[in-house]
């Protein structure tokens, strides 16, 4: 009996140590990283900045919008750019001012929301090109109307695209980036994967479901030692790109500009940063949402934000390319940032 209660002691002991040292353990790896993020954030990204030339850069949805600058910058840093997209005018588009500045750029005519289409499609860039070693999910599609006024088949297809393709895009190249232990994983989404939006149960849902993927695929990453793959996360509010047309702002924050935002995502991604959160006032603002009781996180955010009534207004914007797409809107930028 005095056996048994002494190992219970001795087994509550090791307990209490093992739990005082992992206490221990984050206190240090708190100050340790808490150190390194005032590090990096005085100095300029351009000291901290990475080659990527000769990597094999995809961008879905490449062919127009913020892929299409992301796509150009690429080439322009030596990467050979593989753009995917359903809009042809514009693959060939992009793929002749790449050439024209003596870049690489190989395109592909790719449905992202049909499975079998995307897996044939990158064995052929794996066939054609090589290993991806830059990947950015940036294509996106929104129909933006409201929950009761969502066609079932409107609903499937954002969730194909602005999600389900991740999955089958990623796991088409994310087995060579491991077995190299090199890489690096850019997924644009948006606030709109922050903050539920008028009209967009459907888009803010997926855009919800992209952050947890690529949160829980770095994690996963982390966990198994992969510290060659770097994934950048990239949340936007809304971008002139002339998907937005009747849509109006908030009044603090003014639609991004283009260029703004690609300059800022290239930055980021060539300094590794994990986070990008644009305009970068919204990362210090959406908090709020999470630390205030909801009622008051709501008044904040609607009456004096005026975030989540955005889209009320929303028109969208047609085809340009409406020979590869039956739907009212392409699906070749992001639509809702």
């Amino acid at each position: 009996m005095i056996k048994l209660i002494l190992n219970h002691k001795m087994m509550n002991l090791k307990e209490s140590m093992h739990i005082i040292y992992n206490l221990l353990l984050f206190i240090s790896m708190a100050i340790l990283y808490f150190i390194e993020t005032i590090v990096l954030t005085l100095v300029p990204r351009r000291y901290r900045a990475k080659s990527i030339k000769g990597e094999i850069a995809l961008i879905t949805g490449g062919a127009s919008g913020i892929g299409k600058l992301i796509a150009i910058k690429f080439a322009k840093l030596g990467a050979h750019v593989v753009v995917w997209d359903i809009n042809k005018n514009g693959l060939a588009e992009v793929a002749e001012e790449i050439k024209k500045n003596n870049g690489k750029c190989w395109t592909y005519y790719c449905d992202i929301a049909d499975k079998e289409a995307v897996y044939h499609t990158a064995k052929a860039v794996q066939i054609e090109v090589g290993n991806v070693s830059l990947l950015v999910n940036n294509a996106g599609y929104v129909y933006g109307k409201t929950f009761m006024e969502l066609p079932d088949c409107e609903i499937e297809k954002t969730f194909k695209v602005n999600i389900l393709s991740h999955y089958w895009i990623t796991k088409s190249f994310l087995k060579d980036m491991m077995k190299n232990n090199h890489g690096h994983i850019v997924t644009i989404t948006s606030v709109a994967g922050l903050l539920g939006i008028y009209n967009c149960t459907d888009y803010s849902a997926t855009k919800f479901a992209t952050i947890g993927c690529h949160e829980s695929l770095f994690t996963e990453l982390k966990v198994h030692g992969y510290e060659g793959i770097h994934m950048t996360l990239v949340c936007p509010y809304l971008i002139n790109t002339g998907m937005f047309n009747g849509v109006k702002p908030s009044r603090l924050m003014p639609m991004l500009e283009p260029e703004y935002v690609a300059e800022e995502m290239l930055a980021g991604v060539l300094a590794n940063e994990t986070l990008i959160v644009l305009p970068k006032v919204l990362r210090y603002l959406l908090p709020f949402k999470s630390l205030l009781p909801m009622k008051i996180s709501w008044a904040l955010m609607y009456h004096i934000l005026k975030g989540p009534q955005i889209m009320m207004t929303f028109k969208g914007r047609e085809s340009s390319d409406t020979s590869n797409d039956n739907s009212t809107r392409n699906y070749n930028d992001i639509c809702m940032h």
